[in-house]
């Protein structure tokens, strides 16, 4: 068992939050403001929105997403959760290869997604669904924490029944942690914390009905809060702004910026 995970698993005995940079120093700045883990983001990695690409549409390939997830932990020297979709591929023996990528690229967890990347019929049967959940989970055995994700209220799908049966047969299977993205309000997330109890449940900024403090996520027996590409999308709004501010002629949005030698100065030395 590597250190990293040994660290990353303990951290889910509590509460904590999770968030997820998507370069270098995106990473280095999380670790300087006290985080102590991270995770990348498939829509917010540097590879996909950087180069134009989609997010959920198998855009980037496993080698780039474990790359920059390896990246991160690298620079950092966090834990990292690398957000790798679908596991890069519609079957188990896909799934298994990507564990075992992230396995050998030194991270911490990952998760497997029951999306299959085809926006005509976005989500794989139950079947299927929990067979490549306990695939990876096998492989994922004391070595990498492994996230069982259900993307239904992501894709149009916001059967809250059907989502819990899969978080609670991904953690029959095997899954540490269970994720549901997009879950609508408080109760429905209560609900799939106490239909998987004691598994950690992650959640992604909050419900959609509303941001909550990070207190009542907790309250509610939330043990990981994940920002998904928020961070990345303030950073583009930041930007639009800037650059209105720009095309008006004005600079003093400039005057908030860190200096490149602060910047510098969480790099390590060479």
């Amino acid at each position: 068992m590597s250190a990293q995970y040994e660290a990353f698993r303990a951290l889910h005995a509590g509460t904590f939050v999770m968030p997820n940079p998507w370069d270098g120093m995106s990473a280095l700045l999380m670790k300087r403001h006290g985080f102590a883990a991270i995770a990348s983001s498939s829509s917010s990695i540097a590879i996909a929105y950087a180069m134009g690409l989609p997010d959920a549409r198998a855009a980037v390939s496993r080698q780039a997403a474990i790359a920059n997830a390896a990246l991160l932990g690298q620079v950092s020297g966090l834990p990292v959760n690398g957000d790798l979709e679908d596991g890069f591929g519609p079957s188990p023996e896909d799934c298994v290869a990507t564990v075992e990528a992230a396995i050998a690229a030194g991270l911490a967890g990952l998760g497997i997604e029951d999306t299959t990347a085809n926006p005509a019929a976005p989500i794989h049967g139950f079947e299927q669904a929990v067979a490549r959940v306990k695939a990876a989970a096998k492989a994922a055995k004391g070595r990498i924490l492994l996230t069982g994700r259900c993307d239904n209220f992501l894709f149009g799908r916001p059967d809250l029944d059907d989502t819990i049966r899969r978080l609670v047969a991904f953690a029959e299977v095997g899954a540490d942690v269970v994720y549901a993205p997009g879950l609508p309000d408080m109760a429905a997330i209560e609900a799939v914390v106490r239909a998987v109890a004691p598994l950690p449940v992650n959640v992604v900024v909050g419900p959609r009905s509303g941001l909550v403090p990070v207190e009542a996520l907790a309250a509610a027996g939330v043990k990981r809060i994940s920002l998904g590409g928020a961070l990345y999308r303030h950073c583009m709004g930041a930007l639009a702004e800037a650059a209105d501010q720009l095309r008006a002629g004005e600079l003093g949005f400039l005057a908030g910026a860190p200096t490149s030698a602060s910047l510098n100065q969480l790099l390590p030395s060479t």
